[in-house]
């Protein structure tokens, strides 16, 4: 197989993912409570596999000291997971509120930097982050725990769905660049 056909069939390929992408950051947004739930299903089981990770470090490290702290941490992370999954509307709930307060937090140190960095030409496009994320902050934070079912899911499909279109446009890109490389290369 020579390099161009090597080349078309990754393009093919990535724009076969790039499709799929956009219609699963699609179907997210449609339904952003199932997709929410399975970002926090997703998480607990992520918790899990970090406290047993945990434990697995503590086993191999049991013979220096801290190795209580190291079985407690790997146990708080098992349980909090496990509760997750038991409960995922509810660690959906947390989840949304836990975003809230960092799309707070965020919003105040944009605002910080932005006049810290005043003088400066972009200033403002810090200033205008901090607006966005007070923003949204505010708006998850003030409607929440009625939030809860929309948010998660609605951003994760958002950030599916651009992620796919750039992915697409990258590849898109790299075709026609590679079509317009071959209209100069001489044919032998």
């Amino acid at each position: 197989m020579n390099a161009t056909s090597e080349f078309d069939r990754e393009i093919r390929w990535s724009m076969v993912v790039s499709i799929l992408m956009i219609v699963a950051g699609c179907l997210a947004i449609i339904m952003p409570a199932i997709s929410g739930i399975a970002v926090a299903v997703f998480v607990g089981w992520l918790l899990i596999v970090a406290g047993v990770g945990h434990w697995v470090y503590t086993w191999h490290r049991r013979h220096r000291s801290g190795k209580l702290w190291g079985w407690l941490l790997g146990i708080l992370f098992i349980i909090i997971g496990a509760r997750m999954l038991m409960f995922p509307v509810v660690a959906l709930a947390s989840l949304t509120l836990l975003l809230g307060i960092y799309l707070l937090v965020d919003a105040a140190l944009e605002f910080i930097v932005a006049f810290r960095y005043r003088p400066l030409n972009g200033w403002g496009w810090l200033f205008f982050d901090g607006l966005i994320a007070l923003a949204l902050g505010l708006i998850i934070l003030l409607r929440w725990p009625h939030s809860t079912l929309w948010v998660i899911g609605t951003l994760v499909g958002v950030s599916i769905f651009f992620a796919g279109v750039s992915r697409f446009m990258v590849s898109l890109g790299a075709r026609n660049a590679a079509g317009s490389m071959d209209q100069l290369t001489p044919v032998r």
